[in-house]
């Protein structure tokens, strides 16, 4: 007998682990429950609802194929070598295979699990699946980690001419068991439902992962360029939540969206290859999470950004966490992302430049928040994403680019319409004004929205300043 230990893999087809499991022989698959852990990750509630919902579509796959779901709870992660081990002797399972997963923790919860099983004698392998390229095997020529996303683009993009990365075999019916699978729960204690309109706008499984990928190649990804920062606009995938669960691998989409280009990285359509690029980004943060491993510890990537003087200021983080800091597109985007479990990744870079440059507030206290709301919410992606936009990260372009978040709103949604959308109170006010309604005071008074919390030109020096008084930079592996 062989066990698939699932984690952020939650679909059929191109398993990497799974098909491995499943070509040695009978095989059952295993989910572990970890409620302690996921609050200790700040995991959202709607994304531990997607979990559950993908699940209770994935055991249907599953059972068709006559692979039983075991379900085990565990609280924390150190409980789960015991678990995976007890199901082995439970079921004399012979070998254990898993999908790679990166940061610190999930590397300890992983070599402790190999260590146990070993002892016992049970095989353990653990798989690529969740990444193009092993962490490790794209490095600069001194052998050390990219800390740069152009020069590991292009190092990726060498690499992916000379070979694409294989899709799993498909997995092959098995003969029946004789052993049944267990409930999926219906809810986590500690994580609210969702209410049902998030879950509607996100439907579970792998059929609805394909299907959104299909036509995403057929209708926008040809025009992603353009489109890709609109927020107004369906021009994104709307892929994430079913990547960070693994409900679809970036091989399918790597594989769907060259086939849709004649196979081309470099001619042809410029959305494909600004996709792909969004591909490598995913992938980039990833490799940074494993080879700088203090991001995993909530440490700035550059060392000396620590020394930052941040500012303890509860009242404006509240506002810009409740969509009230009197900037109409910053606003529209936390409701969006209050209301949805997700924020357009234009509005992504804004909102968060927005706290820790013009309100000087710690990125972490950001990062927190996106973490607890995100149905995408992946912690490689996300604190990649924080960082750049705070300047702690990895990034070639200085601490000065802070934007404007009236300028980006007027290039962005020119006419106002995401905001109108998120922000009904300004429903009534024309194109020009609805990017600062404060600057109009009859207007202002007029539909009662609030005021801007804080100055941007003043607060744009403020942070310049904070910029400027750092320490020298600092060598990244030491700070590691």
């Amino acid at each position: 007998m062989h066990l698939t230990w699932l984690r952020s893999d939650l679909r059929i087809d191109d398993n990497t682990a799974l098909a491995a499991a499943s070509e040695r022989g009978p095989t059952l698959a295993l989910w572990l429950v970890s409620p302690g852990q996921w609050l200790a990750h700040d995991d959202a509630a709607c994304k531990v609802d997607f979990w559950l919902r993908s699940l209770r579509d994935l055991r249907q796959s599953l059972e068709r194929l006559n692979i039983p779901l075991l379900i085990r709870k565990i609280d924390t992660w150190d409980q789960a070598p015991q678990a995976v081990l007890d199901v082995c002797r439970q079921h004399q399972v012979q070998s254990v295979h898993w999908n790679e997963e990166y940061g610190i923790n999930e590397q300890r919860r992983d070599d402790a699990t190999r260590a146990l099983l070993e002892k016992s004698s049970i095989q353990a392998h653990s798989h690529l699946d969740q990444l193009l390229f092993r962490p490790g095997t794209i490095l600069t020529r001194s052998g050390d980690y990219f800390q740069v996303f152009s020069q590991f683009k292009k190092s990726c993009l060498e690499h992916l001419h000379r070979s694409l990365p294989a899709l799993a075999r498909q997995i092959k019916r098995q003969a029946p068991l004789h052993v049944s699978s267990d409930p999926i729960p219906q809810h986590v204690d500690g994580f609210e439902k969702p209410a049902q309109a998030l879950r509607d706008h996100w439907p579970a499984g792998e059929a609805e992962a394909q299907a959104r990928l299909t036509r995403f190649l057929d209708e926008t990804i040809d025009d992603y360029q353009q489109l890709r920062d609109l927020p107004a606009k369906p021009g994104t995938s709307q892929l994430s939540a079913y990547l960070a669960a693994g409900v679809i691998s970036p091989r399918q989409c790597l594989h769907g969206a060259l086939a849709s280009n004649r196979g081309e990285f470099d001619s042809g359509s410029s959305g494909v290859q600004t996709w792909i690029n969004e591909l490598l980004w995913r992938e980039f943060y990833k490799h940074i999470l494993t080879g700088y491993p203090q991001v995993s510890r909530h440490r700035a990537f550059r060392a000396q950004t620590e020394a930052l003087p941040w500012r303890d200021a509860p009242a404006d983080l509240e506002a810009w966490e409740q969509g009230r800091t009197g900037f109409p597109i910053i606003d529209a985007a936390m409701r969006q992302l209050l209301h949805t479990g997700w924020m357009h990744n234009r509005l992504r870079m804004i909102v968060a430049m927005f706290l820790s440059k013009n309100l000087l507030i710690d990125w972490r206290k950001g990062e927190r928040h996106f973490m607890r709301h995100l149905i995408d919410g992946d912690l490689a992606a996300n604190n990649g994403g924080w960082q750049w936009s705070a300047s702690t990260g990895t990034d070639a372009v200085p601490y000065f680019r802070i934007f404007n978040p009236v300028s980006q709103s007027q290039r962005f949604d020119p006419q106002g319409r995401f905001i109108r959308h998120w922000l009904p109170e300004l429903q009534g006010v024309d194109e020009k004004a609805i990017h600062f309604p404060v600057k109009s005071a009859d207007l202002f008074a007029r539909y009662s929205y609030h005021s801007p919390i804080v100055d941007l030109d003043s607060s744009r020096q403020r942070a310049l300043e904070a910029f400027k008084n750092l320490p020298r930079r600092q060598d990244q592996r030491a700070a590691s």
